[in-house]
């Protein structure tokens, strides 16, 4: 089932006003609701004194009119009766400073009385809601995102390192400690780090959260466990490209992953939001919930404008075409009071519903009739591009050019391809990659014996990879390795780097044996040195620095049944489009339709054979396809024939073909 969906906060009205919210959300087709997820001080008003039973009538009230819901555990946001007593569980930020109450996510994920309370609720809310019909799934807290600086984190940040290390020796060994006199002869001299520091410090730290967050989301998920339905969900609602933590190993023990989706400022560009989406589908390598999104506009931005009349019921149907199972704005209605205010709403201060409605009626409308059709059917690609955290908390802290952005980068790979309606999974550097034509490792920096295996193997089986710029040159402890890029990949990639070139001004790149690759570097350029005659070289630098000259800039190397792509050169939009024509034609990767610039073309499978095709206009004018079969068009319901068919501005048209 497809779901259309909203953040209800039942607690910020009186009781006898919800049948009329119920009905509105009825008549907009909404099929969930989350609830609950920051309600702590409603359902524990003092200390061991707990109110339910609200929770449950509100949950009821949805059922009886055909509504489900998803119920969040209230951790992000403890009462005041909570901080004021035992202030040890507020998070304190690196200047020492604790944080203040009044805000959410303000906590220390550390703090065994903070898991001893948080476990208290979560026990006494499974206890109650969990077996009630009509809850699908629970949402694990919201938004992880503080990093918490007390003492208790520094003791727990010191036993990290032990448990990984052993021993000091070993540990100085591998951040190379005698530098600076880092050295350390105690656990307890190795401090949380503030601003720049050892790379190998700053890598830990950053491992550091993830292993804590996990610790206090696994807590609250085997509470559930013993008390909630079968069938019911787990999931936590993640931020995208956020980088605090490794989402990969958040999402090893949930269910489902879903994600928050906000444009802000200015409008839609879904290059970018499809490469959101499909990330958050690589968390488990299937289909996600989109568990916000804005209603209209957001309230946090320099500019909360609107998104124009279209552009809402267009995102939606974009996250569809991507894997999203359930679509769910945030919010219902904003409370009188509290910090959002201005943010976007389905219904106005007055109760009554805002203009945006009518458009989100219509998706309801809509996803009641595509709905089931869509069931057991999700997005397949044949192109994978590799995301590692580890790489990217690597160069975020030593970028070396102030514009080398490792998400950027990567997107980078990423557009090229969607704007051809090329479909790419977003993986783990540690995802399984038989089976796929091409995998892309953006900017791979770290690269251990186990990942390098992997990698040799798809391409020595007869896989196509791309590598680029700053791949391979550390390893898992975030030193440099004692061979030149790319490392252990060097003999199937048949080059080494002679020298990397952070770029003042940008490289001409010059096309060699009619390769198409021309254009610039910029930012980022390294000089490739062949290691066998069997490196073909498909473009190298024109007159610069001196020390780039004449020198390779994209090669290509044969290697077992396999082919590798070494891209030296940060390419400008033109020479990357360039090369991405090659590595098409090279692997025989189809579009899922041919359309104009600004149509999308998407489409998911299901396991008996069923393909779902989307069409999204993501033009404000009208434009015009060519199918190349007669299909009908699910949500109209007419027959559509081979040949033009058009599409007016932010148009949608989901297909089967005849």
């Amino acid at each position: 089932m497809l779901h259309l969906g909203t953040a209800w906060y039942p607690e910020h009205w009186p009781e006898e006003r919800w049948p009329e919210d119920v009905r509105l959300m009825k008549e907009a087709g909404l099929t969930v609701v989350r609830l609950g997820e920051f309600a702590w001080s409603t359902m524990e008003p003092e200390e061991g004194r707990y109110e339910l039973d609200w929770l449950a009538r509100a949950v009821e009230i949805l059922w009886e009119n055909g509504i489900l819901s998803v119920i969040g555990t209230p951790s992000a946001a403890p009462p005041a009766w909570l901080t004021t007593k035992y202030p040890e569980t507020l998070a304190v930020d690196e200047y020492g400073r604790p944080a203040q109450h009044g805000n959410r996510c303000h906590y220390c994920v550390n703090s065994p009385l903070y898991h001893e309370k948080t476990a208290a609720i979560v026990t006494k809310m499974a206890e109650r809601l969990g077996r009630l019909p009509g809850i699908i799934g629970w949402q694990i807290d919201n938004e992880f995102n503080r990093v918490c600086y007390c003492p208790r984190c520094r003791d727990e940040f010191q036993a990290f390192l032990r448990r990984r290390y052993g021993d000091l020796e070993t540990l100085n060994r591998r951040w190379s400690t005698a530098y600076w006199s880092q050295t350390y002869t105690d656990w307890r001299q190795i401090p949380l780090p503030i601003g720049y520091h050892n790379p190998g410090l700053m890598l830990e730290f950053q491992r550091f959260p993830t292993e804590s967050y996990r610790r206090f989301q696994k807590m609250q998920i085997e509470i559930l466990r013993r008390h909630i339905g079968k069938g019911q969900f787990i999931t936590h609602n993640f931020m995208g490209w956020f980088g605090g933590f490794d989402h990969y190993a958040l999402s090893a023990d949930l269910d489902l992953a879903a994600w928050d989706f906000y444009v802000g400022t200015g409008h839609h560009d879904y290059l970018d939001s499809g490469a959101a989406h499909d990330l958050t589908r690589g968390f488990k390598r299937k289909n996600f919930w989109l568990m916000e999104t804005q209603p209209g506009c957001v309230n946090w931005k320099a500019v909360n404008n609107h998104l124009y009349r279209g552009e809402v019921r267009l995102l939606a149907w974009h996250a569809v075409a991507h894997g999203a199972e359930a679509v769910c704005y945030w919010q219902w209605r904003s409370a009188p009071g509290g910090q959002e205010q201005y943010h976007g709403t389905i219904i106005g201060a007055d109760g009554l519903p805002r203009p945006l409605f009518s458009e989100i009626a219509q998706l309801g409308k809509d996803f009641a009739r595509v709905g089931e059709i869509l069931t057991g059917t999700e997005p397949q690609a044949e192109v994978a591009i590799l995301n590692c955290y580890e790489s990217r908390w690597s160069i975020e802290w030593q970028r070396h050019h102030r514009d080398f952005d490792y998400v950027m980068h990567l997107k980078h790979y990423y557009r090229p391809l969607a704007r051809r309606n090329i479909p790419a999974n977003i993986v783990s550097a540690e995802a399984p990659l038989a089976g796929y034509r091409l995998v892309i490792a953006p900017a791979l920096i770290l690269m251990d014996s186990q990942r390098a295996a992997r990698l040799k193997e798809y391409v020595l089986s007869g896989g196509c990879l791309v590598l680029t710029v700053r791949c391979g040159m550390k390893d898992e402890w975030n030193a440099l390795l004692p061979a030149l890029q790319p490392g252990p990949l060097a003999e199937v990639a048949g080059v080494e780097v002679e020298e990397y070139y952070a770029l003042d001004e940008p490289v001409p790149v010059e096309e060699t044996d009619e390769s198409g690759i021309t254009g610039q570097a910029r930012i980022w350029a390294e000089l490739l040195r062949p290691r066998t005659n069997g490196v073909k070289v498909l473009a190298r630098y024109g007159p610069a620095n001196g020390w780039l000259d004449g020198g390779a800039a994209v090669v290509e190397h044969e290697a077992g049944a396999g082919k590798v792509y070494y891209c030296g050169a940060y390419l400008d939009e033109a020479g990357q489009e360039a090369l991405f024509a090659r590595l098409v034609e090279e692997t025989g990767l189809a579009p899922v339709l041919v359309t104009p610039p600004g149509l999308e073309a998407a489409r998911r499978l299901a396991p008996d054979g069923r393909e779902v095709y989307f069409l999204l206009n993501h033009t404000r004018t009208p434009q015009t396809v060519t199918l190349p079969w007669p299909a009908e068009e699910l949500l109209s319901g007419e027959r559509k024939t081979k040949g033009d068919f058009s599409l007016e501005g932010y148009g949608i048209a989901i297909l089967i073909r005849e």
